[in-house]
């Protein structure tokens, strides 16, 4: 009998498996290249990349309808196993842009001089996350 429950139990988490949908991610979404190009696009777009300068994209399906926001780094500290805060800088866009790239400009050096594991994330004018992501760091 308990066998015959179990399998009852098995088939109706299947068929609520199967009737489940899924969607696109449709929040922005963050990533990483080498650059920005105007006439190539991203270049080098990977989650692990060697110190230096990096290029930060966020791609939207709506408007991000922000115009004062930030681009924040917290390092991986392997001592205590939490990320601690590393950099940020600030950017001034337009509230309609759906795809925006931040890179080094007159007042940001968005360097990663450190190896190891960043979250990084966009942050709104309140400082409440609009998107993130991690990325690896080698020499």
């Amino acid at each position: 009998m308990k066998r015959f429950a179990l399998f009852i139990l098995f088939v109706f988490a299947l068929m609520f498996a199967a009737n489940t949908i899924s969607y696109a991610q449709s929040q922005p979404v963050l990533y990483f290249c080498e650059r920005y190009d105007s006439r190539k696009g991203e270049v080098g777009v990977s989650d692990r990349f060697t110190t230096g300068f990096l290029t930060v994209m966020v791609k939207c399906d709506y408007p991000l309808n922000l115009t004062d926001c930030a681009i924040q780094y917290d390092k991986y500290n392997e001592r205590t196993g939490k990320f601690d805060y590393y950099k940020k800088f600030y950017f001034t866009i337009e509230p309609d842009m759906k795809y925006v790239f931040f890179s080094k400009n007159e007042e940001s050096d968005m360097r990663f001089d450190d190896p190891g594991f960043y979250r990084v994330f966009l942050l709104d004018e309140d400082d409440r996350t609009v998107a993130s992501s991690l990325i690896e760091v080698i020499r």
